[in-house]
């Protein structure tokens, strides 16, 4: 028997049936750790293998370089033959084959060179500066956002709808960057694409040539096609063009890079229409855990449906344990993660997931106090993280402006029109002056000396309005001040920094507490040889130690730490999912958006299935929001498991945000005695009852301020106590 008539013994029926289907198109629906890359292999291995084609008749689109490689590989294992002439790839690596191939006809030099994402935003800065932009209102990361969202819809310049100034002049520098790019002989990622698709629909010779040759598509992970992808598809593809898409809609997850989960469904009416295969059976998980996973998406709607099942037994139950802080759920994870070990466990098989990277600062900190090796998978450290870096060169500069490293870091972010030139002849007379650059500021010469004045003017101004403020308002202040809250606002992809720079302030707060700092100007008090370090200096020489060493090197074996979406794909045998919290997971960005919350439950999904063995499910009573505290409401995607796939592992805890306690209740919480009954001037007062849908009745238990800027703090029966705005407890209701 031969390697290929022996993964075709391996097979499930239904991924035979996938495997060995009649030339007619077909929608593969894979399930997590159902075998879906097994099947695109072996059915290429297959048709090859039966004649049904040859390797050159054959494009096999893939979305990562990875994964094309891994098909290449366990295709060549299978098949006794060279396929190096095969169509293998990602979608841009495709259409650059294809670009090379027919430069003249897409109008390109035969040696042109692609732009990667920074070099691409150089470009456009270059382009800004010619153009005499205001690079204040037209941030180039904005500029860049634009222009690649326009690309990826299929648009040029002329196609944009621009019925503003903002926008005509967004569509102005879109024009000027295309004549740019073309005569320079560059193109972009999303150009790759869109030149590709412009060639093969305007060149009909040409499109018949590929339709022709390629007799079978098929298309990995289509759940995360976007809108020119699809169409670029449906161009390569003739009437008896075999196609074969394999995807997942319950994991499509990134609506924010421009997927179309819809694409799916388009797929099958216009390609498949009924021949859906589903691969249900999973070689991953207990049962447990995929019971718990196909509750949870069975809340959502136009689903194409399919049930996870395993026959390796039900497993264990899902843990799941309440934290009175996020503290304390991080020291709860470092304990289950060390017993872990102890049993044996090796650490990388042990992730540690998270919806939004800002929460990472408080499990790397309970790791690197506990002595835990570990690594942030597909990221960086929280310490190492740019936005903090800037954030932290700031700081430096008021501690200490001649720090030269500091000033270079930020003299020119955010954008400030201090170009290479201008730092060139600073850093030339602070040599001559034998000085910092801080101190050469003063005696600068040439067009950017008034720059460089303005920020030494605004480091200083920063510097004083700080200087009596506690240091999570100090941190606050100048991360607002300094520009960078701005700037990252104008980043579509900028929430993650801005949720970082949040949790910068967190750290701060949380220094002072340990470190019994009081303000900014209060000496350290914890080391009789450090009485002068200001809670400043303090901090920066503790965000320093923590961005040391303490990450495990290469080949060591660490605790995996990462996002939601950047586990996709991966699998171990023990999974924590941290902050089970509603505004967290799901997060606060998609909670007036029905689909938004629906793509939120489709990641939650992922999260679950990353879990082969044990699935840990952590939430916090109250953690640190902008150095502030914040009481959690349990996250509704709890509520939707079957009690008979987890176990509690602590009492039903409800918070009682008046008396500042944490206390095991009956079903009918408790919420303490309350000793006033004050009323702010929108009316309401503590001790009247609110009520919603989601969160069951509840009470205000306390107010601050007054009129608009009303906050109440309110407990509820089903969670635990928030605070919001007494003006928003109208869209509730009030009784």
């Amino acid at each position: 028997m031969n390697s290929l008539e022996k993964q075709m013994a391996s097979l499930n029926s239904a991924q035979l049936q996938a495997v060995t289907l009649p030339p007619q198109s077909a929608l593969i629906l894979a399930g997590a750790g159902s075998g879906k890359t097994s099947v695109l292999t072996t059915r290429m291995a297959w048709l090859i293998s039966t004649g049904q084609t040859r390797t050159q008749s054959i494009l096999a689109v893939t979305f990562t370089n990875k994964a094309a490689k891994e098909m290449m590989t366990r295709l060549s294992a299978l098949l006794p033959m060279n396929t190096r002439g095969m169509w293998v790839g990602t979608f841009h690596g495709l259409c650059n084959r294809f670009l090379r191939a027919h430069h003249r006809e897409a109008n390109l030099p035969a040696t042109f060179q692609i732009l990667d994402t920074q070099d691409q935003l150089s470009a456009i800065k270059r382009l800004l500066k010619s153009m005499q932009v205001d690079t204040e209102k037209f941030q180039p990361k904005q500029v860049q956002n634009f222009i690649n969202g326009s690309k990826e819809d299929g648009l040029r310049p002329a196609d944009v709808e621009a019925n503003d100034y903002f926008y005509k002049k967004l569509v102005e520098i879109y024009t000027a960057y295309d004549a740019q790019c073309q005569r320079e002989g560059v193109v972009d990622f999303p150009e790759l694409l869109l030149r590709a698709y412009e060639v093969l629909k305007a060149n009909e010779a040409l499109r018949m040539h590929y339709q022709t040759r390629f007799t079978h598509v098929l298309v990995d992970e289509f759940q995360d096609t976007n809108t020119l992808q699809y169409a670029w598809l449906k161009l390569i593809a003739s009437p008896q063009t075999v196609m074969m898409a394999v995807g997942d809609d319950d994991q499509s997850i990134y609506a924010f890079r421009g997927a179309k989960v819809e694409n799916m469904r388009l797929f099958e009416r216009e390609f498949a229409q009924h021949n859906v295969i589903k691969l249900e059976q999973n070689y991953r998980s207990y049962g447990h855990i995929l019971n718990a996973a196909n509750a949870l998406i069975s809340q959502n709607n136009n689903r194409l449906g399919k049930n996870l099942w395993t026959d390796r037994g039900e497993g264990e139950p899902i843990r799941i344990y309440e934290a009175t802080s996020d503290y304390a759920e991080a020291d709860f994870v470092i304990e289950e993660i060390k017993a872990q070990i102890n049993e044996g466990a090796v650490r990388r098989d042990i992730a540690v997931l998270y919806r939004a990277n800002a929460q990472s600062r408080v499990i790397e900190h309970a790791l690197f106090n506990a002595g835990v090796p570990y690594r942030v998978y597909g990221g960086l450290r929280f310490f190492e993280r740019a936005e903090i870096k800037h954030a932290l060169a700031y700081l430096r500069l008021i501690d200490n402006p001649h720090d030269d490293t500091a000033f270079m870091r930020v003299v020119n972010f955010p954008t400030r029109g201090i170009g290479a030139r201008t730092i060139e002849q600073l850093q030339d007379t602070a040599k001559s002056l034998n000085s910092s650059l801080w101190g050469a500021v003063q005696h600068a010469s040439g067009s950017g000396a008034a720059k460089l004045l303005a920020f030494a003017q605004m480091i200083d101004g920063l510097r004083f309005d700080t200087q009596h403020l506690p240091l999570p308002e100090l941190v606050d202040h100048v991360t607002a001040h300094s520009g960078l809250i701005a700037h990252y606002k104008a980043d579509r992809e900028g929430a993650d920094r801005l949720e970082n720079l949040s949790e910068l302030i967190n750290a701060a707060a949380a220094f002072v507490q340990v470190e019994g700092h009081k303000d900014s100007t209060t000496a350290s008090e914890t080391d009789e040889d450090d009485t002068m370090m200001t809670p400043l200096a303090g901090f920066l020489s503790h965000a320093a130690l923590e961005a040391g060493d303490n990450q495990a090197q290469a080949g060591q074996d660490a605790v995996q730490l990462m996002t939601v979406h950047a586990a996709k794909g991966l699998e171990f045998n023990t999974v924590f999912i941290l902050g089970l919290e509603e505004g967290l997971f799901p997060h606060e960005n998609s909670l007036s958006d029905a689909d938004g919350v629906q793509e939120e439950r489709r990641l939650m999904y992922v999260a679950i299935t990353r879990a082969r063995v044990r699935l840990y499910m952590t939430l916090a009573q109250q953690r640190m929001l902008h150095g502030q505290t914040r009481y959690g409401i349990k996250s509704r995607f709890l509520d939707e498991l079957s009690d008979d796939d987890v176990k509690w592992l602590t009492p039903r805890v409800r918070y009682d945000a008046w008396s500042n306690t944490a206390k095991a209740t009956e079903d009918t919480p408790s919420f303490g005695t309350f000793k006033e009954s004050k009323k702010d001037t929108l009316g309401y007062r503590v001790g009247q009852s609110v009520s919603h849908a989601k969160f069951g009745d509840g009470v205000i238990v306390k107010l601050e301020g007054s009129g608009e800027d009303t906050r109440a703090y309110i407990n509820f029966g089903a969670g635990f106590g928030i605070k919001c705005l007494a003006l928003n407890i109208a869209k509730l209701e009030t009784h």
